[in-house]
């Protein structure tokens, strides 16, 4: 099991006062697995740092206007590749197949394309599978960092370690219609209201901050399940 990825589960995922006080441990994690470039460790350390530092309902508001009010940085996979398309459901239910063959349980409530259950699943099994799987949506995790850098966010940092770890240069034809994607100021409420005006796909009750999606405390309670049986093949036929 990498610890590695179950970190950056934990990172991105609603914070959390377990998050704020497993941070030593979370940094440590890191630098014990040596996964990532010592650069990119360091970034992450910062973030984490940042995360236990700050008051944990400001934290949790910065989270929400960030990722739960702000849809082109949603941390939704199939958000940015299928939209409102029914096609989108279909791929949450080949998705969860994926999970559940690899031994993670998955609550009812755990909406199978968020990026901290992604990485979960990708704990679970071989590096080389792993980073192959994470290759597949390498291009929009890439996007959702450079839309965070220019937010001067520190969840940049998360994204773009993401990326490294995939091993490869995500598509410059797919990043560039990607970049076309305005990002919304979680303060314009007119803004937003146009840009939710349909209603999202939702597979559970609720967002980040009303259970919708796994907590880092959630993550944070798993972090000691054993590995399951590494899965040989790449996660194909999710549209990620």
């Amino acid at each position: 099991m990498s610890a590695t990825y179950k970190v950056l589960s934990a990172v991105l995922s609603y914070p959390t006062a377990e998050l704020q006080g497993a941070a030593r441990e979370l940094i440590f994690a890191l630098n014990e697995e040596q996964l990532l470039p010592a650069n990119h460790r360091t970034a992450v350390g910062a973030l984490i740092e940042h995360i236990a530092a700050i008051d944990l309902l400001e934290a949790q508001s910065r989270y929400v206007d960030l990722f739960d009010r702000t849809r082109s940085l949603s941390l939704h996979l199939f958000e940015h590749v299928h939209g409102e398309s029914r096609d989108r459901g279909q791929a949450m239910v080949s998705l969860l197949e994926r999970y559940q063959l690899a031994g993670l349980d998955v609550a009812a409530h755990e909406l199978p394309d968020y990026i901290p259950l992604f990485l979960e699943f990708l704990s679970t099994l071989d590096d080389a599978v792993a980073r192959t799987n994470l290759a597949e949506p390498a291009h929009i995790l890439a996007a959702l960092g450079e839309r965070l850098r220019r937010r001067s966010s520190d969840y940049a940092a998360a994204l773009e370690a993401l990326v490294v770890l995939s091993e490869i240069a995500p598509s410059k034809d797919v990043l560039a219609e990607l970049r076309q994607e305005k990002i919304e100021d979680p303060g314009d409420l007119v803004a937003l209201d146009k840009a939710w005006e349909e209603a999202e796909v939702r597979f559970g009750p609720g967002d980040a901050a009303s259970d919708g999606c796994p907590r880092a405390s959630d993550i944070l309670q798993r972090m000691d399940v054993p590995a399951e049986r590494p899965l040989s093949e790449p996660l194909l036929g999710v549209g990620i």
